[in-house]
This record gives C-alpha cells, sequence and structure tokens, in this order.
C-alpha cells in the first residue's frame, strides 16, 4: 500500500505519496469500480505537530491565491510544525472528513518548489483527514482546522516521504518540506434532496440514511441500453473526462435480484468509510460509468443501469455477478478536481 495523495499539478502525474512497498497500480483499470487495499503502512509515526519551532519560513500573499513562500537561512528545527497563518471561520475539520485543499510546496534545503494547486495545470485535492493513507504534512495538518484557514506546514522527513525520498520531486531522505494549506469546504458524505420519480421499469432507489442505497429490482427485463437518469440534480460543476471524481455507490446485478424486496449488493463505497475516487471518462473503471457520469454536475444523485457490454460482459465477478450481468448502480457524485 502507499500513503497517497493523487496531484494533478505542473508536474505531470505528481504523487505525493510516501511509499511502503510494492507496485502503483494506479494506471491499472480496477476489475469494480472500487479498488481495495488491505496492507498496513510500515513508515513510522510522525511526531506530534508544534504550532512554531525556529527557524520559521514566513508566507505573503492573499488568502486564495498563491503563497510565496520564504524559507529561512540555517537549518530546519526537526519538528514538525502546523501553524495556522490566518482562521478561517468555517466549520472545523474533524477525522475523516474528506477536505478540499489547495497547496503550495517546497523543499527546504534546495527552495526548489515541488508544483502545486496554484500552478499552471494544478488542481485543488481532497485530503482524507487524519488518515493513515496520506502523508501527515497533509492529513494531520488539516485535522482541527477550521474551513477557510490558511496553514502553514514544516515536514521533516517523518511528515513526509520518510527515508525513501520522492527521487521523482528531487526530494531526498533528509530534505524538509514547506507546504501551504488552504483549505476550501468539506466534502459532504451524500447527496441530499428529493429524488425525481422513477419509470415503473426501471429499479427504485432509497438513498434516504448515510449508508448503502436499497435498489429494488423490478420483475422484468432489464433495458438493452445504458440508462443514466438523474435522481437529484446537484448545482455544481459539470464534470469533465479526465477530472478525478469522488462519490458515493451502491452495485447490484439484475437478474439475480429480479422481482426482489431489496438487492443484494455486490459492491459499494460505504463499507470503506471513505468515498471511492477515480480519474473518469479515461478507462479506468467501466464504460457504463465513464459514458453516464461525465457531463452530470456535482452534488447529483445518478442511477446508472448498464448492460453487459458496457460491463463485464461474459466475465463473471463471483456469485453474486454472473457473467453478462446487467449492472445497476446508485451513484451520489460528491465532488471532482
Amino acid at each position: 500500500m502507499r500513503r497517497r495523495l493523487a496531484a494533478a499539478l505542473i508536474v505531470p502525474a505528481l504523487m505525493l505519496t510516501a511509499a511502503c512497498g510494492g507496485g502503483d497500480d494506479s494506471d491499472k483499470k480496477a476489475d469494480s469500480p472500487t479498488p481495495t487495499a488491505s496492507a498496513t503502512p510500515t513508515q513510522p509515526a510522525a511526531p506530534k505537530p508544534v504550532s512554531s519551532a525556529a527557524p520559521m519560513p514566513t508566507v505573503a500573499g492573499e488568502l486564495g491565491r498563491k503563497p510565496t513562500i520564504t524559507i529561512p537561512k540555517g537549518e530546519p528545527s526537526g519538528k514538525f510544525v502546523v501553524n495556522t497563518l490566518t482562521a478561517g471561520t468555517g466549520p472545523v475539520v474533524k477525522k475523516n472528513d474528506q477536505v478540499v485543499t489547495k497547496f503550495t510546496g517546497k523543499i527546504w534545503k534546495s527552495g526548489k518548489e515541488i508544483g502545486g494547486s496554484y500552478d499552471k495545470g494544478g488542481a485543488a485535492q481532497v485530503i482524507p483527514a487524519g488518515s493513515p493513507t496520506i502523508i501527515p504534512a497533509f492529513s494531520d495538518a488539516v485535522l482541527g482546522q477550521k474551513v477557510g484557514s490558511r496553514v502553514l506546514v514544516v515536514a521533516p522527513p517523518a511528515a513526509a516521504f520518510g527515508a525513501q525520498g520522492k527521487q521523482e520531486l528531487g526530494i531526498t531522505a533528509t530534505d524538509t518540506l514547506v507546504f501551504v494549506l488552504d483549505i476550501g469546504q468539506i466534502m459532504p458524505i451524500q447527496v441530499t434532496g428529493t429524488q425525481s420519480a422513477i419509470p415503473s421499469d426501471l429499479p427504485k432507489v432509497d438513498a434516504e440514511k448515510a449508508e448503502a442505497a436499497k435498489i429494488t429490482v423490478p420483475k422484468n427485463d432489464p433495458p438493452k441500453t445504458l440508462v443514466d437518469k438523474v435522481l437529484i440534480e446537484g448545482t455544481g460543476d459539470v464534470i469533465k473526462s479526465g477530472q478525478t471524481v469522488y462519490m458515493q455507490y451502491s452495485g447490484a446485478a439484475w437478474k439475480p435480484n429480479e422481482g426482489k424486496d431489496t438487492a443484494k449488493l455486490f459492491d459499494d463505497s460505504w463499507k470503506t468509510g471513505a468515498p471511492f475516487s477515480t480519474v473518469i471518462g479515461q478507462g479506468q473503471v467501466i464504460e457504463g460509468w465513464d459514458k453516464g457520469l461525465v457531463g452530470k454536475k456535482v452534488g447529483s444523485r445518478v442511477l446508472l443501469v448498464i448492460p453487459p457490454e458496457q460491463a463485464y460482459k461474459a466475465e463473471a465477478k463471483g456469485a453474486d455477478l454472473p457473467a453478462n450481468s446487467t449492472l445497476v448502480f446508485v451513484v451520489d457524485i460528491l465532488g471532482a478536481v
């Protein structure tokens, strides 16, 4: 497993990860919409953050624009510093909140910039607060902050990439990193609103609770073409091919559940404790997802009914997902970057 912060930045395919062994499978097409990982990171725990430790970098610039970071002369303290430069007025970030954040970063020793959200081609990042799968310089730094805050982070190797460094970024095993994080918003855990009516020949959906949706498949043959019905239309940006999309979803096969009160799900994102994320429109997931979700708005709930040729075709995926299955998904689109 890898500690990961996937960033579409000025450095192509930049991955702010602290490797814990194993290869990176991020460019492989997933067998199901949600790849899972079970390994535990082996990097030593990061030191407890402090609010200040001399010498301290200085930061200039308006909140919401790229900051200018000035690194002082001398060696860093070796402490993990999380210093709130500007306190926001929004809600406090709690553990496991999905936090939309923009960042700028530098290497202390060389002063080299390592890319960021405000650079050309950069994007905001979604950080799961307090997660062991993300470098502490991000996951620990946003925890307890208020939305709207600007935070200065000084991260020794133990709070960043550890003893392996990050060679492709010019980061060695002994490099201290400096980041400025602008905390934008907390991503909701599900879509809310009143669902539109669903035709009687399509599955019924109950997704009121913050848990896997209840899906009821009607007792009739499935549609032969892709259905991408918007049940709740969001007010956010339209999703574009190539974006990383964050969502909650529940999935069932049509035929094994036809006419039953409640479909047995073969997969759902709720069991992982965090929204599923993927690059959409680029073949990283099944074709029905790529075609059905590109063009929808953030904040939407979408019912997808996907014919076999846009799913797994003649390949079986276990007892709950036989060969040539039509798939039914309920997808809450929470965010896109």
